[in-house]
């Protein structure tokens, strides 16, 4: 069993690489006139912006491919 020392020793640098990654990507999003709409309305809503987030730092590096289409179809400018 890991004490909560170990656990968190364990999970903070990933979560410190998870935070640093979520705002590169909404900064990505927001300077490239992605993130909003012309009517000021967000394009994504935010639980979908953590769930992406969380799925694009949980897959392997193999999957990128799919990851990449799976980004694009949802920040699509028809959309």
């Amino acid at each position: 069993m890991l004490s909560i020392s170990d656990y968190i020793a364990n999970k903070l640098p990933n979560c410190v690489n998870l935070f640093r990654w979520l705002v590169a990507f909404l900064w990505f999003l927001n300077n490239n006139g992605i993130l909003y709409r012309e009517d000021g309305s967000k394009r994504l809503a935010d639980n979908t912006l953590v769930a992406l987030t969380l799925m694009i730092a949980e897959s392997k590096p193999e999957e990128k491919d799919v990851m990449v289409k799976v980004v694009v179809n949802l920040i699509n400018q028809k959309n």
